[in-house]
């Protein structure tokens, strides 16, 4: 699984690229808790380039959340039309922070 890392701001950005499913979950869950434990002040996924999440990946992103304890940040963004429906569909979009673009995530 391919995930790029980019520090823009300050925020540390994940981007998985293409899918994250039980197959790639596991690898998915140790970058993103990597992230979170190395005490970085604010974490973006940007999910641009998914095309696919599954539960698997729905957990690692609610564990990620989680575990970031307030000052810090730990948001979503740039979810296509069917990944922002799995966050709805699910109830996640009401208890996690999603933006449309990389833009507002990172003026969160």
């Amino acid at each position: 699984m391919e995930i790029r890392e980019e520090k823009v701001e300050g925020a540390t950005i994940l981007v998985p690229v293409t899918r994250v499913d039980s197959a790639t979950a596991k690898a998915f869950e140790a970058r993103v808790l990597q992230v979170v434990n190395s005490g970085v002040a604010r974490i973006v996924l940007d999910f641009a380039e998914m095309d696919y999440i599954s539960s698997a990946g729905l957990r690692v992103v609610l564990v990620g959340a989680k575990m970031t304890r307030a000052p810090r940040k730990f948001v979503l963004c740039g979810m296509k039309p069917h990944i922002r429906e799995v966050f709805d569909v699910s109830g996640f979009a009401k208890i996690l922070a999603i933006f449309p673009d990389r833009a507002g995530a990172l003026s969160a």
